[in-house]
């Protein structure tokens, strides 16, 4: 580990190899918490390339509990948070919206970790579990469109990296992947990121890593979501071609709206936003869900622009398509605790 750290301070990049090397490094005892701080520090500071990120998320995928599911095509919309723009779970409430709209989705979640409520946070507030089974994810997902992992249950050997992380207090290569690694077999995915230099790597580790299209971008204002608040950058990558893009919320017929009015608060706050949207109450946070669900429809290929992509969002919330998603979870939830206690 520390040839590679010393390497990497050199300003020589890892080769795919060397980072897979480095990465199951990481997950063993062998190596103190000191040395994996030292290499993530030194990663940053050099900066990540495409062949260092996918070696990573492909060791932490290999490391993960499996997800078999029956299903062939499956989407994931998330952003990697760390924006520090204190919004409402704006993909959490888009993903309901989406499987309204008939898309299959096994969305990867967590707690906040940079932010005040994390998509865990609101879907325990909702009434959802947090620790569904292998098998029950792909139960679920037949039976609503949508199934939740949360990380800590999927990736039980990053908890060590973890606390790593939380000693660093700055940025690493860990706060880029979170996204990435799902480890449901995703063809598809949408993810925001608030580096905007990081859109092409980003897009370029996707193809790599067998998506066969999705959408990077970063949001106006720096913000790992659409936003309503300006110009909103993205990449579309399709088969492996990478097309960068800009795109504002005018352009697909809704207002624009300072990120002021998209804040969020506790868990509770967040909940009670996400439901106000799903029975469609007008509000920059509808408005800031339409655009991401659009852009979602667009990216897994329902829609061939975002505006029919924003148009058949709308209908899955006007419908109750969306809101009976919500609630057919917390059904499904509900049953499954009820079945538990009779064992």
């Amino acid at each position: 580990m520390r040839k590679f750290t010393e390497s990497v301070r050199a300003g020589i990049s890892l080769t795919y190899q060397e980072m897979r090397e480095a990465t199951n490094m990481m997950f063993s005892d062998e190596i103190t918490e000191v040395d994996i701080a030292y290499f993530l520090t030194a990663l940053s500071m050099k900066g990540e390339t495409t062949e260092e990120i996918t070696a990573l998320v492909e060791v932490l995928r290999e490391h993960a509990i499996k997800i078999p599911l029956s299903t062939p095509v499956v989407f994931d919309n998330c952003g990697t948070g760390g924006d520090g723009s204190h919004s409402f779970n704006i993909s959490t409430t888009a993903s309901f919206v989406l499987a309204g709209a008939g898309l299959k989705i096994v969305k990867n979640g967590n707690r906040g970790i940079s932010s005040r409520t994390g998509s865990s946070d609101v879907l325990e507030e909702l009434g959802i579990a947090l620790d569904f089974q292998p098998d029950e994810v792909d139960e679920m997902l037949g039976q609503t469109n949508i199934a939740f992992l949360f990380a800590p249950h999927v990736h039980p050997k990053m908890k060590r990296i973890q606390g790593v992380r939380k000693s660093l207090g700055t940025p690493t290569i860990f706060n880029m992947i979170g996204p990435l690694t799902n480890p449901a077999p995703l063809t598809t995915q949408l993810i925001g990121v608030y580096r905007q230099d990081k859109l092409m790597n980003l897009a370029a580790v996707l193809h790599r890593l067998g998506r066969k299209r999705a959408v990077v971008l970063t949001g106006a204002g720096g913000m790992d979501e659409a936003s309503l608040a300006g110009e909103n950058h993205l990449v579309l990558m399709n088969r492996g071609e990478c097309i960068p893009f800009t795109l504002d919320a005018q352009d697909v017929g809704l207002s624009s709206a300072p990120l002021d009015a998209i804040r969020g608060g506790d868990a509770k706050v967040n909940a009670d936003i996400l439901k106000s949207v799903l029975r469609g109450e007008a509000s920059p946070y509808l408005d800031t869900v339409l655009l991401n669900a659009g852009i979602g429809l667009f990216t897994a290929g329902m829609t061939s622009t975002i505006q029919q992509g924003v148009h058949l969002s709308r209908k899955s919330i006007e419908s109750g398509q969306a809101l009976h998603v919500l609630e057919s979870v917390v059904t499904y939830s509900q049953n499954r605790k009820q079945l538990e206690g009779t064992l």
